[in-house]
């Protein structure tokens, strides 16, 4: 693999960079030491973040770059990480599809016309994505901005957990009417995946081509399928856009939520970073995607609630789980929760920069 921004060639005996570190950790490569970020960086728990959204819904913020790429650009300098990940949501394909959504106070987004029949899937659209345009703009005022001092992320929601979301209507429990579609008509299911593969392609050509060094790959409701479901209905698809984005010259991070059992599956897909939650140790999870890729967590984000002499053994013992080995980029099992205090945050970059050089020395 030939990554499109690789930051620092293995020859080079310039300093690494906070971009650098992040990209060659992705790729498996020697860093002098681990690079952090963390999911939902920009959020309601930053004072700032709470400001804009006094002014703007969040959809309206996704919608106008320089708005988009401040809060991104405000999130990642305050915190100290070493990648910034573009404010943006994972529904936004579902519009130019011809799937208008909002978000309700209380409960989430909402599909006020959710994808139920066959009749329905053929009526998607595949041939709008270049409306998604301003996410592409977002990125490139934030790579202007940090050049290559930052890696920067770009992300799109896994077909699995589109089609969910279009099929349910938003948030559910048992995701009822996903797999009746699933099971009983495997092929507008197939042709609902396949849809959603061209657009999430087409999506993440946009933001590579603005720079984004890494993609993410959002499979945040595939823990609601045994092995065997998501070998036969989400696999492939997923296989396919993993396969896609690479083809476009950046590694890839595969993430799900409470996905301990789908690991090994997923880790199939080729991706390059498997994200691990935080149920079970960081070299157990490691075990099980393979050491060919590498990996990303797994702090509990309510950790950072806790005292700073509990967040520090915490951290320690990830760092120690992941035993120095090249390929660990340090993040929570999921994302940073609103009235996380945001000192906690700064305090767990500083700790993981500080005790990962000192354990990469010793290796």
């Amino acid at each position: 693999m030939d990554p499109k921004s690789l930051k620092l060639s293995p020859a080079s005996s310039a300093p690494l960079t906070s971009g650098g570190r992040f990209v060659r950790a992705c790729l498996r490569q020697p860093v002098d030491r681990t690079p952090v970020w963390f999911l939902r960086q920009a959020g309601r728990y930053m004072q700032e973040y709470r400001e804009v959204r006094k002014h703007h819904t969040l959809v309206e913020i996704c919608k106008q770059p320089e708005i988009a790429a401040e809060v991104t650009i405000t999130a990642a300098e305050k915190l100290g990480v070493d990648a910034a990940i573009i404010f943006a949501d994972l529904l936004l394909p579902l519009e130019p599809m011809g799937l208008p959504f909002e978000f309700q106070a209380g409960e989430g987004p909402v599909v006020h016309r959710p994808v139920r029949t066959r009749e329905d899937v053929e009526a998607l659209r595949t041939d709008r994505a270049d409306e998604l345009g301003y996410v592409a703009r977002a990125i490139e005022k934030v790579v202007a901005h940090f050049g290559d001092r930052l890696g920067m992320i770009g992300f799109c929601g896994a077909p699995y957990t589109l089609a969910s979301y279009m099929i349910e209507g938003g948030g559910s429990r048992n995701y009822i009417e996903t797999k009746k579609m699933m099971y009983g008509d495997p092929t507008a299911w197939r042709m609902l995946l396949d849809k959603l593969v061209t657009v999430l392609t087409a999506y993440c050509r946009q933001q590579v081509e603005a720079g984004a060094d890494v993609i993410q790959i959002f499979d945040s409701w595939v823990g609601s399928l045994g092995v065997t479901d998501y070998q036969d209905y989400a696999f492939e698809a997923s296989q396919r856009l993993v396969r896609a984005v690479q083809a476009m010259g950046v590694p890839v991070i595969y993430f799900g939520v409470e996905t301990q059992a789908l690991l090994g599956p997923m880790a199939a897909t080729g991706a390059d970073v498997l994200g691990l939650d935080w149920r079970q140790p960081l070299d157990v999870g490691w075990s099980a995607v393979g050491e060919g890729h590498a990996v990303q967590g797994n702090l509990d984000p309510i950790t950072l609630f806790a005292p700073l002499e509990v967040i520090e053994r915490r951290v320690k013992e990830i760092l120690a789980a992941a035993g120095g080995r090249p390929g660990h980029i340090f993040n929570l099992g999921h994302g940073i929760v609103p009235g996380t205090p945001v000192e906690n945050v700064q305090a767990v970059v500083k700790m993981v920069h500080e005790f990962s050089s000192k354990e990469i020395v010793r290796g």
